[in-house]
């Protein structure tokens, strides 16, 4: 059975069914669904399982359905990471006890999987897709959890757009933040703008962009013009994993397209300010590079979460001149 994501979002309880399958690329609805489905059913015992743990031990899954509590006879078994691999599992457990609900989350599914077309043609399971936000979800997101405060208006809903690039995780956060930080105040731009560090992440996303093109006079003048604040370098981090990570999917794309075309599939899009630059950078990036910068950055995050005697920002700086040295390379 198909079930509408924005259905669920509505009203989770329209699903009855006892297995779920929640898939998609969308990580924010699949943990807004998660936390929807526990505090509905806060009756139930819940159990959080991966999709490794379950194949390693035959009879984890079989234990746990058939295995009551004294305080719970009912369950909630959440499976995360899900592929096609769990698929026989489900199948023998199925009629074992209608009393237990299998929660599935699983990464997109192409149209081939035999766990989604599974799901979607039983009468007794659902499978819900979790597709990338656009513009008009997220506004409505941002408007609806805003509701109420004064000062609300497009150019401050456009900004929050803007910031998050269309991840509902992160705009989660940054809407938690902003509810906090203005309960009792009227909404203001300049606040906002200050609350969610922009001015400072803009700053490191030009750096970062020079690097990634290779531009080394740039590099360096943003290098000694940019202020790299220790406590933020885990987020700088992210920013620059976040690039990579753009590039290797536009890079596992196989069409023949051009690069333009190419990155019109990319989901999240590329913000439409951000295009040419990205365009730029993946002609400059193979899998050879990018593999030896994620090599770096892994190292990069093990030392500055492990030795807090380096200086973190001598680490960052170097790292930056590494990613403009191997553009070039």
């Amino acid at each position: 059975m198909i079930i509408k994501s924005y259905l669920a979002e509505q009203n989770i309880k329209i699903i009855k069914n006892k297995y779920i399958l929640f898939y998609g690329e969308n990580l924010g609805l699949k943990n807004e669904f998660k936390k929807k489905i526990k505090n509905d059913f806060s009756n139930y015992e819940t159990l959080n399982y991966y999709q490794d743990e379950v194949i390693k031990n035959e009879n984890l899954l079989l234990s746990e359905i058939s295995n009551t509590s004294l305080f719970s006879t009912e369950k909630i078994i959440f499976l995360n990471e899900v592929s096609d691999k769990i698929l026989k599992t489900v199948q023998t457990c199925e009629d074992i006890d209608p009393d237990q609900r299998i929660i599935l989350f699983a990464e997109n599914l192409d149209r081939r999987s035999k766990l989604r077309n599974y799901f979607e043609k039983s009468k007794n399971f659902a499978a819900i897709a979790c597709y990338q936000d656009n513009r008009i979800n997220i506004s409505n997101i941002i408007r609806e959890k805003l509701k109420g405060f004064e000062g609300l208006n497009t150019d401050i809903v456009n900004l929050i757009i803007d910031n998050c690039k269309l991840d509902r995780v992160k705009l989660l956060n940054e809407l938690d933040k902003i509810g906090s930080f203005f309960k009792e105040k009227k909404l203001n731009i300049k606040d906002i703008e200050d609350l969610l560090n922009l001015t400072t992440s803009n700053d490191f996303n030009a750096l970062k962009d020079a690097a990634f093109l290779g531009n080394r006079k740039a590099t360096n003048k943003l290098l000694s013009e940019t202020i790299l604040e220790t406590e933020k370098n885990v987020l700088y981090l992210n920013i620059i994993n976040q690039n990579l990570n753009k590039i290797d999917q536009l890079n596992k794309i196989e069409s023949k397209d051009s690069v333009e075309k190419k990155v019109e599939l990319l989901k999240p899009p590329i913000f439409w300010k951000d295009k040419e630059n990205f365009i730029n950078q993946v002609k400059r990036w193979d899998n050879r590079k990018l593999k030896k910068i994620k090599n770096e950055t892994y190292n990069y995050e093990i030392k500055i979460k492990s030795n807090s005697v380096l200086d973190k920002n001598i680490l960052l700086k170097k790292l930056i001149i590494d990613i403009c040295k191997c553009a070039n390379s």
